[in-house]
């Protein structure tokens, strides 16, 4: 749990306590990574009991490492599950001023965010992998929470959950040139050992801060290193679980 405000409840799920079995145990509530349908079902059923929220008020996209932001309003609540589909296909950050909606990004190495604007009470999940961090989803994330909410990045709070750090992410020297090239300061967040090395979490710290957000609380967790607790895909696979990390407005 993550302490922003009394006003949300934010979160990222660990591995613990879930009736998922083998790479996908034991809490996995993630619809697209290979998991039992019915065991995705109990887990997705006891989170909504934990958050006191209904099933249908437990939304994720399907992520594609985009930069597309979507907006979780009333009418897409009225929606039917294939409509909601279609809008959630594609998607790698939520937004929302809707109160009782648990809004989530799904993660398993890769850096969820969380964002929170109390003045507007609004607020957004979002997934930023490494192609998605290139892409600045989470600076577009907050300008599209300005344009929509009118929120100011000076009044946000943000979490940087759970992810891979720099000493575990390697990478090829193609990834490093995709940074280098989107103009990251690369003596800050890359490192050199037998390959090059990314930190993520840092990544995305930077961007917020150049976005004008300032008051940032960082997980500090490593899922390949903690990959007991929360899982990680280049541990064990992407045929396994993925952590949820999201909000509700109270």
């Amino acid at each position: 749990m993550y302490a922003l405000s009394p006003k949300v409840t934010a979160f990222s799920s660990m591995r613990h306590g879930g009736y998922s079995q083998g790479n996908y145990g034991e809490f996995n509530v993630n619809l697209y990574c290979g998991d039992n349908a019915e065991a995705i079902a109990k887990n997705r059923g006891a989170l909504c009991q934990l958050l006191d929220i209904k099933p249908q008020r437990l939304l994720m996209p399907h992520q594609t490492h985009s930069d597309h932001v979507v907006e979780i309003g009333q009418d897409l609540l009225e929606m039917n599950e294939q409509e909601r589909a279609a809008l959630l296909e594609g998607t790698d950050a939520l937004m929302t001023q809707v109160r009782g909606v648990c809004i989530g990004v799904s993660t398993a190495d890769c850096i969820p965010v969380l964002l929170y604007d109390e003045a507007h009470h609004a607020a957004a999940a979002i997934h930023a992998g490494w192609r998605g961090t290139v892409k600045r989803i989470v600076k577009k994330t907050v300008e599209a929470m300005g344009e929509r909410f009118g929120t100011s990045p000076e009044e946000l709070m943000a979490v940087v959950g759970p992810g891979i750090s720099l000493e575990a992410f390697e990478v090829g020297d193609e990834v490093y040139e995709q940074f280098q090239d989107a103009g990251f300061p690369m003596a800050q967040i890359a490192r050199r050992y037998a390959k090059w090395h990314i930190d993520l979490p840092s990544c995305n710290r930077l961007l917020l801060e150049e976005t004008g957000v300032h008051r940032i609380e960082m997980s500090g967790i490593c899922t390949y290193q903690q990959s007991g607790d929360y899982f990680s895909a280049r541990k064990q696979g992407v045929d396994s679980g993925r952590i949820l990390t999201g909000i509700v407005l109270r």
